[in-house]
């Protein structure tokens, strides 16, 4: 009987995903089923800190804002100056008002009297 070789799909698999893990340490990056376990763990938590970056940019916008207004007196707070942001239906969300207190406080004291009206 004459010895068949395996095909090369199998290798070429186990490869691309060895590509994927050359920057991992240890058996990490050696052994095919600790990469395999390692490359669906790494899935996992990009994944979910796709959603903590959200909420982490969503804290810092609020921050920021909260001290630009407390520290220069444009309104009184923050809760209030979004509150009467949506009564007045003036729709900026809390990037956009971010950037503005940082850049252009001008711009800032114009939506806050804009507000008051």
């Amino acid at each position: 009987m004459t010895r068949i070789k395996r095909g090369y799909i199998a290798r070429r698999r186990r490869t691309k995903i060895r590509l994927f893990s050359s920057s991992f340490r240890g058996a990490r990056s050696r052994l095919t089923r600790t990469i395999t376990q390692q490359k669906i763990r790494a899935l996992v938590s990009a994944h979910q800190d796709r959603g903590k970056q959200k909420r982490y940019f969503r804290r810092l916008w609020i921050t920021r804002i909260n001290a630009v207004i407390r520290n220069y007196k444009v309104y009184f707070s923050y809760s209030r100056l979004i509150h009467n942001l949506y009564k007045k239906q003036l729709l900026l969300n809390r990037k956009i008002l971010s950037q503005i207190a940082i850049l252009n406080r001008k711009c800032l004291y114009m939506i806050s009297n804009e507000i008051l009206k």
